[in-house]
């Protein structure tokens, strides 16, 4: 891994978890687990996005 996409990936770290964490609370399981995918799909977007561009 490149410095810029280790970069990349903390920050996006940074950015994402806490929010997940807050939203993760009040969910069941099921719900939570579409929701991890999804979230999961959208940190790959961003990842790539942002260690491509940066």
């Amino acid at each position: 891994m490149s410095d810029r996409a280790g970069t990349a990936l903390i920050l996006l770290l940074v950015l994402v978890l806490p929010l997940s964490a807050l939203i993760a609370r009040r969910m069941p399981g099921r719900t939570l687990l579409r929701y991890a995918v999804a979230w999961s799909g959208v940190f790959l977007a961003l990842f790539l996005i942002v260690a491509l561009f940066t």
